[in-house]
């Protein structure tokens, strides 16, 4: 397979994937918070922890149907970044040992979808091309 068959055909549909994967996997810690499901017990609402589980589920949705990609990406990317300063960062200087490595994780992936938009597989592309 061809490098430039890589970049034009494969990337955009592989950046459509990453962005369903992480959305889906992001929105299970919102159904945690806001629906105790699988399990979890519900915070007090208007809490910072349940308004994240909100953010986390609606943004996570909005994502996974790739709708409104770059918006709510910067919303969650600057909501993770949060999240491991408010509640990660004070147990320990180093991620491994106080949690928050998917935090960073989710963080960069949603700045880096802010940049590359939601790939060939999502809403906003489809709207785009019906313009």
């Amino acid at each position: 397979m061809s490098t430039s068959l890589l970049e034009s055909v494969w990337s955009p549909r592989l950046l459509s994937v990453l962005r369903i994967v992480a959305a889906l996997v992001f929105m299970a810690h919102g159904t945690q918070k806001i629906l105790g499901f699988p399990a979890g017990a519900s915070p007090a609402m208007f809490s910072l922890s349940w308004i994240a589980g909100v953010l986390e589920l609606f943004g996570g949705a909005l994502l996974v149907l790739g709708l409104f990609v770059r918006p709510v990406a910067f919303v969650l990317s600057g909501l993770m970044a949060c999240a491991y300063w408010i509640a990660h960062a004070p147990r320990s200087f180093f991620p491994v040992l106080n949690g928050g490595d998917a935090a960073i994780l989710y963080c960069f992936v949603f700045l880096y979808l802010v940049a590359a938009g939601g790939g060939a597989w999502s809403l906003d592309n489809l709207l785009r091309r019906t313009r």
